[in-house]
């Protein structure tokens, strides 16, 4: 018979104690596992709702930063084009007041038209009275047509519906009508009384110094005398000459020498007042 030790023994009580704790471990392990499994399933799940929030909110972030660059940009531009029209407001004001002060000017100068009117009216009345008075004593050629200037210069002063600056051009139109006579030859046709009958003649007028006139058949010739306000007869000697004058005068001719019967200068003194 063998003989068991104490320690023998005791070492396999041990053994037995070790092994039944950890079979208790394992079965108490065996047991939680699907307690364990259960919560890390909660955790992957939380952790995958926490990334497509994520997201979601990273996307939304995104759009939000994309509407602020878009407000900025917009916000830039109408921030330039605002300066922009602080400028173009900036000009358009100096214009307006540029504009202000013509219009004061404009209105200053009217007030002084106004004066002026007054005061060119009764000088251009004077001025035609004067110029009738001139073609009166002048020598008479184209007599219809220098009475009918002057008839339209009085006409024309009784009109409201033109205006003074136009009336005063048309006066002075006519005086240099009349300065131009005093630089000019002409020929026209025109009748003329001569022993009681009125006849058909040619009139050569050079500037204002000569009024000559020849009958059609050249029988008559003759020529205004200033002194005596009267035509007189001329010898036949210048008949050549003054068909020859009226014949420059419709540019027939060339410019040449002519004879003729010029009267001397006299000294003339005039009371006519403009």
């Amino acid at each position: 018979m063998k003989t068991i030790s104490k320690t023998g023994l005791s070492n396999n009580g041990l053994s037995k104690k070790a092994l039944s704790s950890a079979v208790a471990l394992v079965l108490m392990s065996a047991s939680s596992l699907p307690v364990h499994a259960a919560a890390i399933q909660q955790v992957i799940s939380a952790s995958s709702e926490i990334t497509t929030s994520a997201s979601q909110s990273q996307k939304k972030i995104d759009k939000i930063a994309e509407q602020v660059q878009e407000k900025l940009m917009q916000f830039r531009a109408i921030e330039k084009e605002t300066a922009g029209l602080d400028v173009y407001n900036g000009q358009i004001q100096k214009q307006i007041n540029s504009q202000i002060d013509e219009m004061a000017q404009l209105n200053k100068d009217i007030d002084q038209v106004s004066v002026i009117e007054r005061q060119i009216t009764p000088l251009m009345l004077r001025m035609i009275d004067g110029l009738e008075s001139f073609v009166e004593l002048d020598v008479p050629f184209l007599p219809t047509e220098r009475q009918a200037r002057l008839t339209s210069l009085k006409t024309m002063m009784d009109k409201a519906d033109i205006a003074v600056s136009e009336k005063f051009r048309r006066v002075m139109e006519a005086y240099q009508v009349e300065v131009d006579y005093g630089r000019s030859i002409e020929a026209y046709s025109g009748l003329l009384e001569l022993d009681g009958q009125e006849r058909d003649v040619d009139f050569l007028r050079i500037g204002r110094v000569a009024l000559m006139y020849l009958s059609r058949d050249g029988s008559l010739i003759g020529r205004w005398n200033n002194e005596q306000k009267a035509f007189e007869k001329l010898s036949p000697d210048y008949r050549m000459h003054i068909s020859k004058g009226l014949r420059m005068a419709k540019k027939q001719l060339a410019p040449d020498l002519l004879t003729m019967p010029i009267p001397s200068p006299v000294l003339v003194s005039s009371n006519t007042t403009l």
